[in-house]
């Protein structure tokens, strides 16, 4: 009986695009993103949005806001107000700089990386005049300098504090509730504003009980949901300012979306309507598991990572961009080799292993002005154990592939990890806390 030939071409290894080069992707399993941010979609997450366009006049969608708006403030640890923008990070930059700080104004940043800049750039085009303290790129703020900055600010000239609890491009965090305390001690009264963009529902966090006043936030880490929403939460004092203020565009204003009379004002226009049904399937998740559970697992993940890394360090070409433990954020770590490694590891990951890691954001030097040798792992939202056991494997063939010198016994180092951490009290993520 005669055999139909075979279809080469059907039968023919996928092959994509990756960083201007053609890589083969195997047809068993799924790429893993571990970068930090976007995250990885739940499917209950991705099921949620797969729907038709909902009416946006009357039904469940409007209903759907009001327990959104409490479940957000519930995981930001509010029981303040929260604007929602369609728009990534950087809109709900602008939009807390919009409502709370007036052009002319002065406002002090104490930066630990790339977004701390960022902040103080975007605050700059507003008109706004920007205090930096630098820290670098490896330390937490230092809370007695910034503490004697402020006591210097005898006329109080500085109208807010804008700190970014976790700088996602070098894996920092900060002490807020430090800054707080900095801020009551020489008892100035500029407004603290927290940058948790990277580190809402990763990093223990407590809105009220650390004393902000205003909190940004994003839909694409923590929350899991496709990059599209932000948020700005508001406390007391930072609602009393947005009254005080002397003109805020329409689209920018917070009032309208915290007290909306109808439902487009929420979003001042058109409701991102399958992102809201994605939030509230991450919201249900978070609130099932847990805040202190959802804390919990970043730990014990985030030890796993760095042990591996501890590990490869020791004796190897490896370097851990933090090396306190107390400063190290529980949704990003970031990392270095002698250029070009980093990249050329990235490269293997992606196209030999179909895992993700993150550029070096940010970490530009003289001898690398590329940072071509920088890169991070996010260990961030829907991640679990297997999952991130898998990313370490993959990390520890890429360097064997590689060349890459580095201490042995990563693997069973990280798996100890994250067994003795089920008994190890669980340490606040404040930069000033003894581990």
């Amino acid at each position: 009986m005669a055999t139909r030939p075979i279809d080469a071409a059907r039968h023919a290894p996928r092959v994509t695009a990756r960083n201007g080069e053609l890589s083969m992707i195997p047809s068993g399993g799924r790429e893993h993103l571990a970068m930090p941010g976007p995250s990885i979609i739940p499917d209950l997450v991705l099921r949620a949005m797969h729907r038709a366009a909902p009416n946006i006049y009357a039904g469940e969608l409007i209903e759907m806001m009001e327990p959104l708006v409490r479940d957000l403030c519930y995981v930001a640890r509010t029981s303040g107000k929260v604007a929602v923008y369609i728009g990534n990070g950087h809109a709900a930059w602008e939009a807390a700089l919009a409502n709370l700080i007036a052009p002319g104004e002065r406002v002090l940043i104490p930066a630990t990386g790339r977004f701390g800049h960022g902040w103080g750039d975007m605050a700059k085009d507003r008109g706004i005049e920007v205090q930096m303290l630098d820290f670098g790129r490896q330390s937490p703020v230092d809370l007695t300098r910034l503490e004697e900055v402020l006591r210097a600010d005898q006329d109080h000239k500085i109208k807010a504090v804008l700190a970014t609890h976790v700088d996602t491009s070098t894996g920092v965090v900060n002490d807020i509730a430090g800054m707080r305390a900095a801020l009551d001690t020489v008892d100035h009264p500029a407004l603290l504003l927290s940058d948790n963009i990277a580190s809402m529902a990763c990093d223990r966090f407590e809105m009220d009980d650390w004393g902000v006043d205003a909190m940004v936030a994003a839909c694409q880490k923590g929350l899991m949901v496709p990059p599209g929403i932000s948020f700005v939460f508001l406390g007391p004092r930072a609602l009393a300012k947005r009254r005080q203020m002397p003109r805020v565009s329409r689209y920018w204003d917070v009032l309208p979306r915290t007290e909306p009379e109808v439902f487009y004002q929420y979003f001042c226009g058109t409701a991102p309507t399958h992102h809201i049904y994605g939030l509230r399937a991450a919201l249900d998740m978070l609130t099932d598991e847990g805040m202190e559970a959802v804390w919990t697992r970043h730990e014990r993940l985030a030890r796993t990572v760095w042990a591996a890394c501890e590990t490869w360090a020791d004796g190897g070409a490896l370097q851990i961009n933090v090396a306190d433990r107390v400063h190290r954020s529980r949704c990003i770590t970031a990392l270095g080799l002698p250029a070009p490694l980093g990249d050329q590891m990235r490269d293997w990951l992606g196209r030999e292993a179909g895992v993700t890691l993150g550029i070096g954001l940010g970490m530009e030097t003289p001898a690398d002005p590329r940072a071509s040798g920088a890169f991070r792992i996010g260990h961030m939202g829907h991640v679990n154990l297997h999952g991130l056991m898998g990313v370490l494997g993959s990390i520890e063939a890429a360097m064997q592939a590689l060349g890459i010198p580095h201490g042995r016994g990563a693997i069973p180092a990280a798996a100890q990890a994250f067994h003795l951490a089920e008994d190890a009290p669980l340490r606040p993520a404040v930069a000033g806390s003894a581990g």
